[in-house]
């Protein structure tokens, strides 16, 4: 699949009406060498490696939607400087050389950008798009993703699975008081599965805390997970944190109530949301609790007013898109601010002049990433440390907890 044009989000982008039609486009017609370089006044090309089908597509395609839906906001309001943005996007099925292929495309293309998706598929590329100067920002949050010494062309948005892991770690210590609390993690048997593992055993020992923690890897297309439960309980895990998709964990929360268990799942980003509610059922995913740093539509939040608007002036509502498509519109958002910012500035759109506009920016979200902004500099880019705690009740989400951080 190919989608051009869309643009930015919130209230910076009233302002940002003016700058566009001031026309700051600040390249001149030589053509730029070097990995990352765009044709100096025609669409600005960013490639999109979407999982539209596959394992995490349940997630993948309202991140992907999201996406694209800016860009055609941002293109009709005229582009960024007067230039549109192209949007390359095409699905590689979660399938690491697939996405390797596409990557190549997209680079024989003249992309300035690239927005990934899983773990695995963007670690295996953070050496390429480092030595081809293309600034990749994904939907993966592993932590070595988020080090400019191991990834330096790699941008990501959120807290990484490993501070997410954390702040799950502290909610389940506050609740267990001095006692002794078994934690079992099921997760995807991939490399987005595994990310937070180590993370989560650290923090155990550095913290004290007296909890038991063992990793279980998740069959693909299990009909169901009461084999993985019986390890749990076995284990005598009352708290089941998942680093997985929302169909899965969510038949984990129905094996659950069929059960009969008593375990209360802690979902990380990737369940966190209203798909686990409706696959589950209101009643088996009540009381289940989500660290998501992404707030929902039903927050309020003022960076939800533009989604709002675009969505319903294409005949939807953004409680039916979800908050995974916000997931998806603001990572387009951050890395589009990058570039507003190069033009701006009067440099050509290359990919090394978006890293370095990335690692001095700051986008004011409206309260939807983090609790607030996203942040880069040259020595983290992890751009937002917070994230929200809800809990599932009466059939929706509901905050618990903002701005959560790994204790001190």
């Amino acid at each position: 699949m190919q989608r051009s044009r869309r643009m930015i989000n919130g209230a910076r982008w009233l302002a940002l009406g003016a700058a566009i039609l001031l026309g700051t486009a600040g390249c001149g017609g030589a053509a730029v060498s070097g990995g990352g370089g765009d044709d100096g006044g025609g669409p600005i090309k960013i490639g999109v490696l979407a999982t539209l089908t596959g394992p995490t597509s349940d997630v993948g395609r309202p991140y992907n939607e999201g996406m694209l839906g800016y860009v055609d906001w941002v293109n009709e309001q005229g582009g960024i400087g007067g230039r549109e943005i192209q949007a390359l996007s095409d699905d590689y099925a979660y399938e690491i050389p697939r996405a390797q292929s596409l990557y190549k495309k997209y680079k024989s293309q003249g992309v300035v950008a690239i927005q990934g998706w899983g773990t695995g598929d963007s670690e295996a590329l953070r050496n390429d798009v480092a030595q081809d100067e293309l600034p990749f920002m994904s939907a993966s949050y592993a932590a070595p993703l988020a080090n400019p010494e191991e990834s330096p062309y790699n941008f990501v948005v959120a807290p990484t699975y490993g501070d997410q892991m954390r702040v799950a770690l502290d909610w389940i210590e506050q609740q267990g008081g001095a006692g002794t609390a078994e934690v079992a993690v099921l997760h995807n048997d991939s490399p987005f599965g595994e990310a937070p593992l180590s993370a989560g055993r650290s923090w155990i020992e550095q913290q004290g805390y007296d909890v038991g923690f063992d990793a279980y890897p998740m069959p693909e297309d299990a009909a169901n997970y009461v084999g993985l439960l019986n390890q749990a309980q076995r284990q005598g895990a009352k708290y089941i944190v998942i680093q997985n998709t929302s169909t899965p964990a969510a038949q984990v929360a129905q094996d659950i109530q069929a059960q009969n268990l008593d375990m209360q799942i802690v979902c990380l980003n990737w369940c966190s949301d209203e798909g686990f509610i409706e696959a589950a059922g209101a009643e088996a995913a009540e009381g289940h609790v989500m660290v998501q740093p992404f707030a929902t539509p039903a927050s309020g939040k003022p960076g939800y007013e533009q989604v709002a608007r675009f969505v319903e002036a294409n005949g939807g509502a953004i409680e039916d898109k979800g908050l995974h498509y916000a997931q998806g519109w603001y990572t387009m958002h951050v890395m589009a601010q990058a570039i507003e910012r190069v033009i701006q500035d009067g440099q050509e759109v290359t990919g090394s002049n978006i890293k370095s506009s990335l690692e001095g920016l700051s986008v004011d979200t409206g309260g939807v990433v983090g609790g607030g902004t996203v942040d880069f500099t040259t020595e983290s880019h992890q751009g937002a440390a917070g994230t929200n705690i809800y809990q599932v009740r009466d059939g929706a989400m509901v905050e618990i907890a903002a701005g959560a951080r790994p204790a001190a």
